[in-house]
């Protein structure tokens, strides 16, 4: 007789299936979060959770300040003006200075101004002499030298870690960003309500310390690109503008980011969305703005564990995430707002570490400096052109057109890139056969 049942050996055994997939998740998770197995990572990581956090915090308490100072809201949008206009026009042009020196140093000097800055705003807070035009003086000041520390932040990212682990490195950079949006807005309302403003910049100045004792302790890294001395810095400014637009991938990457603003800068449309067509109280502005980070946390661990990420994947992200955004314009009421968001920021996190990281992986090492000034110019620099290009839909037409408008730049932007995106991988594989 031919027995039929399982052994309990074999009944309790998973099925190969399962164990590879479960062997798969395990290694995707480990792919995610290798930056942080090199100790000196882990300490810029903690470095930039804090720091981000701060600059934050001093956003809110900057807010409460304008208005409290002058009571317009106009004055809000000088500010914001004043901060990014330098990164718009200054951050291609910094990334000169990225090629040309140190990275490390060149962060030394970054960190330790944006410390004095935050100081200084902290003090004549405090004393009361403060006004709207210093404000705007120190807002501008900082914009100068975020032009720089962008650009140089993120070279400085890959003489850290390496090529192997840039898409991890990358994209738990995105994981801190939405941590800090989560948590600067706490501390600052803590600080708000029990001390002032002031002490949301002191919170933001000391914020840097940890920074600068993790780049001080790393004085004997050496980066892993080349550091070009050789053009004059005009003449090397164009060649790295020509070179950026001149490279079909990153040309497209470039235009993605530019088109993304408006996704990232959840402070223009989203509470005019919630206000408007939701008619939702100030909570569900909050309500919003937390599912769209929620969301983007996992966007960012699925980046990290994908590996060097493909022009194709980038292409198909980008295609997601401009079909994503029209849900959220869209929504009927706040329960799908809410999904949508975080849908949203799933796919939008996703993508733009992953562009990210192939812009910089497929750049020419001398150049890399300058590419990723010319990204810091679109992201986050040109969001002063595409707010008041929204706006203005959002004035004559509504908020839920203006969404539209930014589906259809995104998607066109996508499209734009998709052949170029696609021709990279056809080229790379064809360049690995021969």
């Amino acid at each position: 007789m031919t027995r039929t049942d399982s052994s309990p050996d074999t009944a309790l055994a998973p099925a190969p299936a399962t164990t590879a997939s479960v062997r798969a998740g395990l290694d995707r998770t480990r792919a995610a979060f290798s930056s942080l197995q090199d100790r000196r990572y882990r300490w810029w990581f903690s470095g930039q959770v804090l720091s981000s956090s701060g600059h934050v915090t001093q956003a809110a308490g900057l807010a409460w300040l304008v208005l409290d100072l002058s009571g317009r809201a106009v004055d809000l949008g000088l500010v914001t003006t004043a901060a990014m206009l330098p990164i718009l026009v200054g951050a291609a042009p910094a990334g000169t200075l990225v090629d040309r020196f140190d990275r490390r140093r060149l962060l030394l000097v970054t960190q330790v101004l944006l410390l004095s800055l935050g100081a200084l705003l902290a003090v004549l807070t405090a004393t009361g002499v403060v006004t709207v035009p210093v404000v705007l003086a120190i807002a501008f000041t900082s914009g100068l030298v975020a032009a720089v520390d962008g650009p140089a932040r993120q070279v400085f990212v890959l003489d850290l870690v390496g090529p192997e682990r840039l898409a991890s490195a990358v994209s738990l950079y995105e994981v801190v960003m939405n941590a800090a949006r989560v948590i600067g807005p706490s501390v600052g309302g803590v600080l708000l309500a029990l001390v002032g403003p002031a002490a949301c910049f002191a919170f933001n100045a000391a914020t840097y310390l940890l920074p600068l004792g993790v780049l001080v302790a790393l004085r004997g890294l050496r980066a892993r690109t080349a550091v070009h001395t050789g053009e004059r810095p005009a003449a090397g400014f164009r060649a790295g503008v020509a070179y950026a637009f001149g490279q079909p991938v990153i040309r497209a990457c470039v235009l993605l980011a530019a088109a993304s603003t408006m996704i990232f800068n959840q402070g223009v449309m989203v509470p005019v969305l919630a206000t408007d067509a939701l008619g939702l109280p100030p909570q569900g502005f909050g309500a919003l703005m937390a599912a769209f980070g929620l969301g983007a946390l996992p966007g960012a661990i699925a980046a990290a564990g994908g590996g060097a990420p493909t022009g194709r994947r980038v292409a198909v992200l980008a295609f997601a995430t401009g079909l994503a955004i029209l849900p959220v314009g869209l929504a009927p009421g706040f329960a799908v707002a809410v999904v949508a968001a975080a849908v949203l920021g799933f796919v939008s996190i996703w993508w733009v570490a992953a562009a990210n990281t192939l812009v910089q992986l497929v750049s020419a090492p001398h150049l890399r400096g300058r590419v990723m000034g010319v990204w810091t110019a679109a992201l986050p620099g040109s969001a002063l052109v595409t707010a008041l290009a929204l706006g203005a839909v959002t004035d004559t037409w509504g908020v839920r057109w203006a969404y539209v408008a930014l589906a259809a730049s995104f998607l066109a932007a996508a499209a734009a890139g998709a052949r170029a995106l696609v021709a990279h991988d056809r080229a790379a594989a064809d360049a690995d056969r021969s």
